[in-house]
């Protein structure tokens, strides 16, 4: 399912970075700048330092002069507008109207009619009636002072609105797409939690046990574990490691710290 950003006369340069670095971290590539107000904005040095790295989202970013160019191919539109509109599309917030979108419920239309669209089979782009092949989902968002024109509003299907404190709901543009670009990528799966820990090989038992031993020997020699009255101290450090679930990684740390003791202690026996 084709995804496209699509930022409409944006006033600062900083903001065009910082979405292309907000759309890069949920996976998506598709931004679209109509009528700019710096035409060389994607060279800005603003831009390039608050894209943070993403850099290949700024190369492949397309200006265009009208929100019909930026709009091409693409069947499901999204206004990003707080204040309602008199005969705009309907309000949802991005969550609720996402999980609409994708299971099957009743889409709006501008007419105020209301069609059915058929279930996404695959969530990261198998074929739908609406949302399929070469056509997608864009998401429109204003400039930074004035918002979103109703005339631009009146084309979409839905207006999402980010639930905000009622008394201070103003978002950052590059903030509020990265709001709508997260909820769009949990929509569709969202990403696994990056556990780095869970990244290093597991220690297999053989190697678990060559630890202990070193710290068996370790702790004697220090004087922390009397070797004819060990009680249960190594069988308790036994369970704690295996709960722990060390990796190789963390084994090296354990014997290198085990090897730090004997030495200190080797010295003060001189």
């Amino acid at each position: 399912m084709k995804t496209r950003f699509v930022l409409i006369e944006t006033s600062h340069a900083g903001n065009v970075g910082a979405a292309a670095r907000a759309i890069k971290t949920m996976g998506f590539d598709d931004l679209v700048l109509v009528r700019p107000r710096w035409s060389n904005v994607l060279r800005k040095e603003e831009t390039i330092q608050r894209a943070s790295g993403a850099l290949d989202v700024l190369a492949n970013c397309r200006i265009v002069q009208t929100v019909d160019e930026a709009l091409e191919g693409m069947s499901h539109l999204c206004a990003t507008a707080m204040t309602p509109r008199d005969f705009g599309p309907p309000a949802r917030t991005p969550r609720a109207h996402f999980e609409m979108l994708l299971s099957g419920g009743l889409v709006p239309l501008q007419d105020g009619c209301e069609q059915p669209v058929l279930p996404v089979a695959d969530a990261m782009g198998a074929a739908t009636a609406n949302l399929s092949g070469e056509t997608g989902i864009a998401f429109l968002f204003g400039c930074e002072r004035y918002g979103m024109a109703n005339e631009d509003v009146y084309r979409c299907h839905v207006a999402l609105s980010i639930p905000t404190n009622p008394d201070f709901g103003s978002l950052n543009l590059a903030s509020a797409v990265q709001v709508v670009a997260y909820d769009w990528r949990q929509a569709l799966g969202g990403y696994a939690v990056q556990d780095v820990a869970a990244h290093g090989e597991r220690a297999d038992a053989q190697q678990v046990a060559g630890m202990l031993a070193h710290w068996q020997q370790a702790l004697v020699e220090v004087g922390f574990l009397d070797p004819d009255a060990p009680k249960k101290l190594m069988p308790r450090l036994n369970q704690m490691f295996n709960r722990a679930q060390l990796t190789q990684e963390e084994i090296h740390i354990l014997r290198g710290v085990a090897k730090a003791m004997l030495r200190t202690a080797e010295a003060a026996s001189r």
